[in-house]
């Protein structure tokens, strides 16, 4: 745990310069989940983000399929309603369901007039451990070759 300014300060710019180099999208929301112990991980072109053994946001900024680029959000679906009437804009990752239902993961389109704003919002509930937001992924299963 961090206990002096002095040490903040070192850590913010550790945190600042992996960001930079490896040019993970929408930084900002580390700061704002700061103090709170999050780890940043690849994954399938996105950049996830946990806390503890919880996924709690995918970071996305990709050419392809704009439409999903911002800032994911890990939730079940029985919190959907709840959490729309935080975030307006947020909505269902359509690529995952070819825009026919809802999916457990939302966004917070880049594109909307309140992403920062959401996004912040977003980041004030995790740090308020807001159950609604984190899923523990399930494990997975290790491959098995055929003989």
């Amino acid at each position: 745990m961090i206990t002096n300014g002095e040490d903040d300060q070192r850590s913010l710019s550790i945190t600042e310069k992996l960001m930079k180099k490896k040019n993970i999208p929408f930084d900002f929301v580390l700061d704002y989940l700061f103090p709170l112990e999050v780890t940043v991980k690849p994954m399938f072109g996105l950049w996830a983000v946990y806390m503890n053994d919880k996924i709690i946001f995918a970071l996305r900024q990709r050419d392809d399929h704009p439409e999903t680029n911002g800032v994911w959000i890990a939730t079940k679906s029985e919190h959907h309603e709840s959490l729309k009437k935080e975030f307006p804009s947020m909505c269902s990752i359509s690529i995952f369901s070819k825009g026919i239902k809802e999916t457990s993961w939302q966004v917070l389109p880049a594109d909307s007039e309140d992403f920062e704003t959401s996004v912040i919002q977003a980041c004030n509930l995790v740090k308020h451990y807001d159950t609604r937001i984190g899923v523990i992924p399930k494990p997975r299963q290790s491959k098995t070759r055929k003989k």
